[in-house]
């Protein structure tokens, strides 16, 4: 039976969801942590974002493949090495970030800042304990695109031998096996549904105040 395929190469598959789990959610991390810094000098400086927004989109722009082959002259590393895949997919992830971290960051109201800073909140404080809770909700609709193209990106590896579940789309077409392509797409799309989820809950979790602010309104 083909379907059997599934069962027989059950260790096969989820060592390969492994991998795609992991080259996509690195990038998310790494990303974020670089992001956050750039994300609100371009909210506070108007000539930092006529710079660093443009140039973000600039770098998504890139095709991810031509990243996964270039890497390599530029980090010094093997064709083959899982690294490259991160570096991009975090290239691409800074690139998504920056603009929502800064419009995030730019609504959150004016005078909860002010009021906070009236408060003696030095500017460091006031980013951490007003600034970045408030903006979560529209920093947390950034990161869920981030993650979900990331986890897509990552199939693409694959045509350079690097890429989780991806490596079952080009391995089941070489082999003209439909069964091996539809148990990596489906996987990739229950991946990708997954972390959205995973952080949308999140995303409630750390804003109780938006799911109070919502019952009051009703």
């Amino acid at each position: 039976m083909v379907w059997d395929w599934i069962p027989r190469n059950s260790d096969l598959i989820i060592g390969l969801l492994g991998e795609h789990l992991v080259l996509s959610l690195i990038p998310v991390l790494v990303g974020l942590v670089l992001a956050v810094p750039l994300g609100w000098l371009a909210n506070r400086s108007p000539v930092a974002r006529a710079v660093l927004i443009p140039s973000a989109g600039l770098l998504y722009t890139i095709p991810s493949l031509a990243l996964f082959i270039v890497l390599p002259g530029i980090l010094g590393t093997q064709i083959l090495d899982p690294l490259n895949v991160i570096v991009a997919l975090t290239v691409y992830t800074v690139a998504l970030l920056v603009r929502s971290i800064a419009d995030a960051l730019a609504a959150v109201p004016g005078m909860v800042v002010a009021a906070a800073t009236a408060m003696g909140f030095r500017p460091a404080r006031r980013f951490m304990e007003v600034e970045l809770p408030l903006s979560v909700p529209v920093l947390i609709a950034g990161l869920r695109v981030a993650t979900v193209s990331n986890i897509s990106l990552v199939s693409v590896g694959a045509l350079i031998g690097v890429g989780g579940l991806g490596e079952l789309f080009t391995d089941g077409y070489q082999r003209n096996f439909p069964t091996e392509i539809l148990t990596g797409v489906l996987l990739t799309v229950l991946l990708a549904l997954a972390a959205d989820a995973v952080l949308l809950g999140i995303g409630r979790l750390v804003t109780p105040w938006e799911r109070t602010g919502a019952r009051t309104g009703r």
